[in-house]
């Protein structure tokens, strides 16, 4: 929704000298029609009207000139033609440059910025409306300069400024408050609206777009209210709230305006392939492949990427909707269209798109030349976000052909890539599919198992193991995809990661690496002051998530002690078994766990030998990653708590009639300052925790981990506290690392019901609350068993010397020995999360 209004209409066309009259009162008549045109949408018409108009203007009047040059441009990129868009928007500026008359200058600036975005030439674009905005400013015009802020926002959002776009739509929306309602007003709230969706800020984003529907709606703008509705359906599709997206696409399809209509209908099929509604998927292609084929007829980059995405919905719609010959032609256009505009970004998607399509035939040469072809131009254009595909693709292709050292090489590059650009990977790539799971997470599990393959490795290089440096590599590699995972949860790269050496935090710790492959498990294994090693397991995928889900289903009070033993036997054979020997050779007292996929959801403590649980064994903790928790430990003398909890029922959630109890115990154990239900607001938490120094944190309340970040929340008596707050909560003991909460325990809490990456939001709390460690709950757990684990966790921890890892693990056992407690239902769910010191 750009703001200029697409043409010039306050020049002033003066009287003719004796004469000419009849010429000059010709030419404002004619200009007068073509502006109606234009706004009719008969481009057409205008552009016959402002050319004759242009041909009876005496010569010398440049200003008249110039403006009739601007309306005729605007006019052309209506159409597409960018040359004569560009030589006339040119000509324009030529003659306005001695020009006193800035207000017209600033109107051709902002019609050219338009023609250069629409090129996606974004920053030019932004340097432009720059230029336009602080002409308006000087001029003392306040709509034009709303109007003109409203266009550098939409070019610091196509160039990934997604928090700078933020702070100007803010500024603008503020300076328009007190103005009548009009139709400015609800671009600078839909354009706001927009710009939080694709920050990750959904529910603030549905505020301020279900504000903007009804001032829209209100003045009747009927392409407003379908920009509007399209964007609510793109915000509820990324809560995976289906249909309610749908209902969004269809009412904008039902519209009437053809470009908007088509985007929708883009969506929708998106929606269905992700759905597996193939019949659904099948019928509404076929609609749109009419509309996909009119837009070679007018090439802009919002209709090069809208044939992109037609080709890679029919894709993944399978065999019945794919012919080969015309998606190869669709985007074989795309991008000629797209180089003859000069849009390098637009043809590196097509042309990339086209290898993958040659790719899947195996046509190995053509491919690798367009997927060459594609990567160097996203680089030339400075787009690192296509560029990793590229060179993911190559990766492949390479791999394919047997060239396995060349495919490392690009997978190490699409990686590094991947790593540079953290800040602008989570909201970009809006205007072509974009999935985390299907386009950044396969390349670092791809590039893992090409490293720890060693007879790959051997084949090249008559080397019958993996190299320590492959293995060292690896170990980067897994621990960069947690941090990326980490960063998608967000949608925002908000972690600092600084890399740690095991060897320099606990000679006595060991630090296990499983990562879940295609066709099988690999582990990386780090032993201080030992070279790394790694074994497998060689098993699909599938089979591997099923004997993980076995084991999170047999945890159940319910199940079966046979079962529960078997299924954690198998998994104690398939992660630490091979690893024993170096382990008892080694002295190693504490595993700390990086772990991926569907392990994340399960306690390693239930990890079975034949004679003793893990726990039993060793002290436990998981870690994202030793990049995000810096090593030191809790000394005794410093153990003071601030201990906050409901026990009785807030905000329809159940009363927890063990949290007084817990609290009150634990109070007897250690110094503590109490916070409980009424007194346990979000505002009194902010002001103990930033006023007095409190190195632990405890917060006995109902609590939920989910994969999606809006989900994963604990509950104060006036609130709840989603992960993101609570991180802004705590920032500024985080900002001091040498005031940081050492420990913040979430009794209570609880991974989501069905969500089989709700452990993402247990390590989202972890990382984003600024303690060093976190100790949370898998799962929900009686009252009593986690009110008795509580207080002899502090009791141990209260000892000297004693780590965090080695007092929840005497505190699981304490409880294991128990009869009542004996199932690890009571006592496995408590984990110990970052720094185990």
């Amino acid at each position: 929704m750009l703001s200029n209004s697409g043409f010039i209409s306050n020049a002033s066309f003066a009287a003719a000298p004796s004469g000419q009259q009849t010429a000059f009162t010709s030419v404002a008549e004619l200009v007068r029609a073509g502006k109606k045109s234009y706004q009719a949408g008969q481009f057409a018409n205008a552009i016959e009207l402002w050319r004759r108009a242009s041909e009876l203007l005496p010569q010398g009047d440049t200003i008249n000139q110039a403006v009739i040059l601007t309306n005729l441009a605007s006019s052309y990129q209506q159409f597409g033609d960018w040359q004569q868009a560009n030589a006339a928007i040119s000509q324009s500026l030529k003659l306005l440059e001695k020009s006193t008359n800035q207000n017209i200058l600033a109107g051709a600036l902002s019609i050219q910025g338009s023609l250069q975005l629409s090129q996606g030439q974004a920053e030019q674009a932004l340097s432009t409306w720059e230029s336009a905005t602080a002409i308006y400013k000087k001029l003392g015009d306040k709509a034009l300069t709303a109007r003109s802020l409203l266009n550098k926002s939409q070019a610091m959002r196509a160039l990934g400024m997604y928090r700078r776009a933020k702070e100007t739509l803010l500024e603008v929306s503020q300076n328009l408050q007190k103005e009548p309602d009009s139709q400015l007003k609800v671009s600078s709230l839909f354009n706001l609206g927009d710009t939080l969706r694709l920050m990750g800020d959904r529910k603030t984003a549905t505020s301020t777009l279900q504000q903007t529907l009804e001032l829209a709606r209100k003045l009747n703008l009927k392409d407003d209210i379908s920009l509007v509705l399209l964007s609510l359906g793109n915000n509820a599709r990324a809560e995976q709230d289906i249909d309610a997206a749908q209902e969004y696409y269809k009412q904008v399809i039902a519209a009437s305006n053809p470009n908007i209509k088509l985007q929708a209908q883009l969506n929708l099929l998106q929606l269905f392939v992700e759905a597996e509604q193939t019949d659904e998927g099948l019928t509404l292609a076929k609609e749109i492949q009419p509309q996909i084929e009119k837009l070679s007829n007018s090439p802009s980059r919002t209709s090069i990427y809208a044939q992109v995405n037609f080709v890679q919905s029919l894709k993944k719609l399978g065999r019945d909707a794919i012919n080969r010959v015309s998606t190869a032609q669709i985007l074989a256009t795309a991008a000629h269209n797209a180089e003859n505009i000069g849009d390098k970004r637009a043809q590196s998607y097509a042309l990339g798109y086209l290898g993958e399509l040659y790719e899947q035939t195996q046509q190995w040469s053509e491919a690798q030349k367009l997927t060459e072809k594609a990567l160097n131009l996203a680089l030339s254009s400075n787009a690192p976000d296509i560029a990793y595909r590229w060179q993911w693709q190559l990766g492949r292709l390479l791999k394919a052909q047997d060239n396995i050292q060349g495919s490392i090489a690009s997978y190490n590059e699409a990686v590094k890539t991947l790593g540079n650009i953290r800040n602008d990977l989570v909201s970009s790539n809006v205007d072509v599919q974009f999935s985390f799971r299907e386009t950044v997470e396969p390349v670092y599990r791809e590039l893992v198992s090409l490293l720890l393959q060693p007879k790959l490795i051997a084949s090249k290089t008559n080397k019958a193991d993996v190299s320590q440096e492959n293995l060292k590599k690896a170990r980067e590699v897994i621990e960069s995809l947690q941090l990326a995972e980490l960063d998608n949860y967000f949608r925002e790269a908000c972690l600092t990661a600084r890399p740690q050496q095991i060897d320099q935090i606990d000679k006595s710790a060991a630090v296990i690496y499983p990562i879940i492959l295609k066709d099988r498990l690999e582990v990386v294994l780090s032993i201080p002051n030992q070279p790394l090693r790694h074994y497998a397991a060689v098993m699909p995928q599938a089979e591997l998530e099923k004997i993980f889900d076995r084991m999170r289903r047999s945890l159940h009070r319910t199940s079966s002690q046979k079962d529960r033993l078997n299924i954690a036997q198998l998994v104690y054979n398939l992660l630490i078994s091979p690893a024993e020997a170096d382990l008892q050779r080694n002295n190693i007292k504490t595993l700390a766990f990086v772990l991926d996929g569907a392990m994340k959801n399960l306690p390693m403590a239930i990890l079975y030998d034949g004679q003793e649980y893990l726990v039993e064994k060793y002290n436990l903790a998981l870690t994202p990653g030793l990049q995000l928790f810096a090593p030191r430990r809790l000394e005794s003398q410093q153990l003071k708590i601030l201990a906050g909890g409901l026990s009785e029922s807030r905000q329809g959630f159940v009363p927890l009639p063990g949290v007084e109890s817990e609290i009150k115990q634990i109070k007897n154990e250690i110094s503590a300052q109490v916070l409980l239900n009424k007194t346990f607001t979000t505002q009194a938490i902010e002001k103990q925790v930033n006023t007095s120094r409190y190195p632990v944190v405890h917060l006995a309340t109902h609590g939920q981990f989910s994969s999606n970040a809006d989900d994963t929340f604990v509950l104060t008596w006036d609130n709840r506290i989603n992960v993101k707050q609570l991180g802004e909560l705590l920032q500024n003991r985080a900002s001091d690392s040498n005031n940081a909460i050492e420990l913040l325990v979430l009794s209570a809490c609880q991974t989501a019901d069905g969500d089989k990456r709700a452990a993402l939001g247990l390590a989202g709390v972890a990382v984003r609350s600024g303690a060093r460690s976190t100790v949370a709950t898998l799962w929900s757990v009686d009252d009593t068993s986690t009110s008795a684990f509580m207080v002899e966790f502090y009791k141990q921890l209260a000892k000297p010397n004693m780590t965090k890892a080695e007092a929840l693990r005497n505190a699981q056992i304490a409880l294991l020995k128990q009869p009542a407690f004996k199932h690890p239902f009571y006592w496995a769910p408590f984990v110990l999360i970052g720094n185990w010191l």
